[in-house]
This record gives structure tokens, C-alpha cells and sequence, in this order.
């Protein structure tokens, strides 16, 4: 799975800067997130150098540029090396490596904070793996924001009843496949398919916590983006703009969506779900 996935974001590398409604929102909430919970850049482990961060997933730079901006000296590490040339091409990150997040080529304690966000550990076959790496190359304290497809998200009704109605929103799921995650054990390895990607594993809270801890990480905070937005099918969001009435809805379930975000509703049916994280000393 590895290859296909570094495949198709180096065959769609040019579009990945172009944002759609839906990211629009989702980068806007991760790029508070990461000023929110990673600001005041900590001491450096070791004198001479400024603290460090890792962008693991780091696609174009996002959210690399504004770690930089909060005083970190960022590296990047991704598997697709044309979305690592548009980063190097848009001067949005200078130190960067191909490579696996369940292999960082960094040694450890590296890192005063990480950030592995764009729903990469979602498209991971092994995401224990890749978060005992994370959790190995922090120093003991550093902190780890980390963002996920979420299982149980509005989204997933609207991919069912297209299912069972001939698939009128084009989710292009069978009505089996759309019901699987609702009927699944929570605790059960949940995959997906969405138009136009590969497919996408879909974590609980239950399950993404669990496996922190085992890695490690101590989980204290979460977030849920795209909750209330979900109103409105994800696949009507992915479309370069929308109707004028339909952009004022979506304008003010944005708003909404911002205020929840941090509270139980806000969490318990987004389609992203985003933690803050520290590795134990």
C-alpha cells in the first residue's frame, strides 16, 4: 500500500495546493491548532541550535510554514518526492528527506515537537509503527500533534443513504462497504474507500488512544474538525467554490464547527480528529 499511496500523491502533486472548500476549513483549524498548542518554541535540548521540529507527512510544506514561524528550525519527511520539490520550490521547508514514518531516518530525541497531520497516519497499513517512531524521535516531554480520519463522522450517513438511493452524491461506496464502519467493533481496524483516494483507514478516539499510550505518548487534548460542516455531504465540498446560498451555509457552519471543536459534540462526529500528544520522560 506504501507505493500505491506515494504514487497517487506524486501523480496529483501539481493540484495538492489547490484548496477546496472542504480543506480550506481544515487547514485553516490546523494552522490555529498548530500556533495554539505548539507556540512558545521550548529550550534546545542540546546548545548551539535552535529547537527542531518534524513535519512527518509533510506533503507541500503544510503545516511546516508556520512551525517555522514559531521559531523551529522544521524538517519535513514524506513519501511522495514531487510533493517534497514543491515544498523545496515554494521555500516552505530547506531540510526535508523521502521516507516512511514507520522508519524516520532520524536518530533519537531529535525532535522538540512533531506535527504528522493531512490524515498521513489514515493512509499508513501500520500506524503503531509509525507512532512508536514519532514517540522515539521526540525528547522526553516533546509533544506530537496528530491528525486522523475519524469513524464516526456525519459523513459517513450521507455515503450511506447515497448508497442505498443508486449513489446520487457520488460516494461510490456499495451499501455493504457503506455500512461497514457503523457495524464494525469499535476497536477493529476500520478502512475505507473515498472518491478519488486510496483507501483510508478510519480511527476511534478508543482506538487512537490506546495506541498512543502504547507507543508512549500521553494523550491531553483533543479536537474535532469538520463536525457541523458535515451537514453538507463532503463530496458537494470538493469543488473549487460553491453557489453563493450554499457558500453562506457553509460559512456559518464554519463558524460553528470553530466553537465546538474543542467539546464533546464537536468531537463525536467529525470526520478529522486531532490530538495533542507528549512523550513520556
Amino acid at each position: 500500500m506504501t507505493g500505491s499511496v506515494a504514487r497517487f500523491f506524486d501523480e496529483t502533486a501539481e493540484d495538492h495546493d489547490v484548496l477546496e472548500p472542504w480543506y480550506a476549513h481544515l487547514q485553516a483549524r490546523l494552522a490555529h491548532l498548530v500556533r495554539a498548542t505548539l507556540d512558545r518554541a521550548p529550550e534546545p535540548g542540546r546548545p548551539g541550535r535552535p529547537p527542531r521540529a518534524l513535519d512527518a507527512g509533510c506533503g507541500t510544506g503544510f503545516p511546516a510554514v508556520h512551525l517555522a514561524a514559531l521559531g523551529y528550525a522544521v524538517h519535513g519527511v514524506d513519501l511522495a518526492i514531487r510533493l517534497l520539490a514543491i515544498a523545496r520550490g515554494a521555500g516552505r521547508l530547506r531540510a526535508m528527506a523521502v521516507g516512511d514514518v514507520r522508519a524516520l531516518p532520524y536518530p533519537e530525541a531529535a525532535f522538540e515537537v512533531a506535527t504528522c497531520c493531512g490524515s498521513t497516519l489514515s493512509f499508513v497499513p501500520d500506524p503503531a509503527t509509525a507512532l512508536r517512531e514519532l514517540a522515539r524521535v521526540l525528547v522526553p516531554g516533546g509533544r506530537l500533534l496528530i491528525e486522523v480520519e475519524h469513524r464516526w463522522s456525519l459523513d459517513l450517513g450521507w455515503a450511506l443513504l447515497s448508497a442505498l438511493l443508486r449513489d446520487p452524491l457520488g460516494y461510490g461506496l456499495s451499501w455493504r462497504e457503506a455500512l461497514a464502519p457503523v457495524v464494525e467493533p469499535r476497536d477493529t481496524a476500520c478502512w475505507l474507500r473515498y472518491p478519488g483516494y486510496p483507501p483510508l483507514r478510519l480511527f476511534t478516539r478508543v482506538e487512537l488512544d490506546r495506541l498512543l499510550r502504547a507507543a508512549g505518548l500521553e494523550p491531553v487534548r483533543w479536537w474535532g474538525i469538520h463536525a457541523v460542516t458535515n451537514l453538507i455531504p463532503s463530496t458537494v465540498l470538493h469543488r473549487p467554490r460553491l453557489p453563493p446560498l450554499l457558500g453562506a451555509l457553509y460559512r456559518g457552519l464554519c463558524a460553528l464547527d470553530r466553537r465546538l471543536s474543542p467539546r464533546r459534540a464537536g468531537r463525536g462526529l467529525a470526520n478529522s480528529l486531532v490530538v495533542l500528544a507528549t512523550r513520556g520522560d
